[in-house]
């Protein structure tokens, strides 16, 4: 459990360093962390615990931008990923009533595919320089806005870091379960 803590401390604290590493944007492992934390967590008050890391690191990443690009506190951008956070919630419930490696990545992806498509449609309703038609919101979901990185590319970053950090978060729980000696998925083979 501890481990487990300290994971989602460094969580926030990864968050916070990757903004000013474009290469790593959206390479954070708050999604992986709020996810399997409902796989795991019996204690749901330690859910709050990666929504607390969120709104902390946003609140950070709000001022950089509003400094670094003349951007004003985006608090509907703060309430979307709060939601999609919440959503993965009962994704890791469905989980932790079957857990299986596939089972956990399963639910990974389908956590980093609602992220991705609700941030970015929020993204294209909200922002005045996408047009709002079907175009406007495929520019939304592939390319984005032509100054920034393509959002295919905070996409890759989402998911590749949700999959990891699922992984070594999971791993370290159940090789605790394992070293407690409880049921340990890492007895088990990989199921299809």
């Amino acid at each position: 459990m501890v481990l487990a803590l300290v994971l989602i401390v460094l969580a926030a604290g990864w968050r916070i360093v990757a903004v000013h590493v474009p290469e790593l944007s959206n390479f954070a492992p708050l999604m992986a962390l709020t996810f399997c934390g409902a796989v795991y967590f019996r204690d749901r008050r330690l859910w709050l615990v990666p929504f607390a890391a969120l709104l902390l690191s946003d609140l950070y990443l709000d001022h950089y931008h509003a400094v670094n690009y003349h951007e004003g506190w985006m608090w509907q951008s703060v309430v979307v990923r709060a939601l999609c956070f919440a959503l993965a919630l009962p994704l890791g419930l469905s989980v932790a009533k079957q857990k299986s490696w596939v089972n956990l990545f399963s639910g990974s992806l389908a956590a980093s595919i609602l992220f991705y498509l609700v941030t970015n449609t929020d993204a294209w309703v909200r922002d005045p320089l996408y047009v709002k038609s079907a175009a406007g919101w495929w520019q939304a979901m592939t390319i984005g806005h032509p100054q920034y990185l393509p959002t295919l590319f905070f996409f890759r970053n989402t998911f590749v870091s949700d999959l990891l950090f699922t992984g070594i978060f999971a791993f370290a729980m159940e090789r605790g379960a394992q070293r407690a000696g409880r049921m340990s998925l890492l007895n088990r083979r990989l199921e299809a």
